[in-house]
């Protein structure tokens, strides 16, 4: 096929803020985990799509399924849909407690 060009699941973007390796970030729509280091408006491979482990909002619990938003005020995953970008869907239960922060999440590419 003479129009394909990629699969995507990484692409080059412009870190829209200073990024570090396995942080997320959102370009526009794009929902990304970077790849390495970035100072913004450098170039960035980011992950668009597979199975992470990233910052969540502690104090709530996830169930397997939960969707998933991106909080990009507090660059955090929460579970609260108003004013955040859904990116996937949660892969693991999480407790409630302040120190549950990390949450394993299936990253389902743009939308």
């Amino acid at each position: 096929m003479k129009n394909y060009i990629q699969p995507g699941h990484t692409i080059t973007l412009t870190a829209p803020a200073a990024v570090t390796s396995g942080a997320g970030m959102l370009v526009g729509a794009i929902f990304s985990i970077a790849a390495h280091d970035a100072a913004s408006g450098e170039p960035v491979e980011a992950l668009t799509v597979g199975v992470v482990d990233i910052n969540k909002v502690g104090s709530q619990a996830w169930a397997v399924g939960d969707k998933v938003y991106w909080d990009n005020t507090n660059k955090r995953t929460t579970k609260t849909a108003t004013d955040n970008t859904l990116i996937g869907v949660a892969l693991g239960a999480v407790g409630s407690g302040a120190d549950d922060t990390t949450g394993r999440v299936r990253l389902n590419g743009s939308f």
